[in-house]
């Protein structure tokens, strides 16, 4: 479970929040805090005040996927082989482990075609599936999003969300504006303003949008 109580931090305000296993989706307008609560979830900023804490440890004591809305900001390497392998090869595993795990990987979602191709010469699109291949390759048990799907078309997006259920991450906290995603989550939280308006299910969640953009067009759940 992850609990946060009286974070502080910018314009965030959240007093209390408790998120279970599964997969969480966070919708809200922009300039609401949906990032910068995901970057304080996954332990890239730290709060001013309050705490984020992930089965009784903190976020940057807990293994963490994290994949930018902005695929350039997240690749490092020059092809899709070494930036999927850099977080093994950070670890100092064994070479023979690190290539059977990057192909593996790879191979699970439909890219070997990408590890030898340099990443100037992909798509937005690949450079997303290797981003996700590179935080998916070390098993975290917690996987946090920021809105990766907006390079993805609908086959890309359903693809993703089949290997996420066998890939077996404990938690899945995604901010996405596409609300088919959002749907299909255990868990719903809106934000606006820095503050969470709305938690709870999908059912619970979307008939409280009803009137703002976040509304589904075919009336709901």
């Amino acid at each position: 479970m992850i609990t946060i109580d009286f974070l502080r931090y910018r314009n965030l305000a959240i007093d209390t929040l408790t998120i279970q296993p599964g997969n969480t989706s966070v919708i809200g307008p922009n300039g609401s805090g949906k990032t910068t609560f995901l970057r304080i979830c996954a332990g890239i900023s730290l709060p001013d005040s309050g705490t984020v804490i992930i089965d009784g440890r903190l976020p940057r004591e807990t293994e963490i996927g994290w994949v930018n809305e902005f695929p350039d900001r997240n690749i490092l390497f020059v092809n899709g082989f070494d930036e999927i392998a850099s977080s093994l090869r950070f670890r100092n595993l064994p070479c023979a482990s690190i290539d059977s795990s990057v192909r593996s990987c790879a191979a699970s979602m439909g890219i070997t075609h990408l590890l030898k191709r340099p990443v100037r010469e992909m798509s937005g699109g690949e450079k997303v599936l290797v981003s996700l291949a590179a935080a998916l390759v070390c098993h975290p048990r917690v996987l946090i999003f920021d809105e990766y799907d907006s390079h993805l078309d609908a086959r890309s997006i359903t693809l993703i969300d089949h290997i996420l259920g066998k890939w077996g991450a404990d938690y899945v906290i995604r901010c996405t504006q596409q609300m088919d995603t959002a749907l299909r989550s255990d868990h719903l939280l809106f934000f606006n303003s820095g503050r969470i308006l709305h938690s709870g299910n999908p059912q619970q969640v979307i008939p409280l949008l009803e009137g703002t953009p976040w509304f589904p067009v075919f009336g709901g759940c």
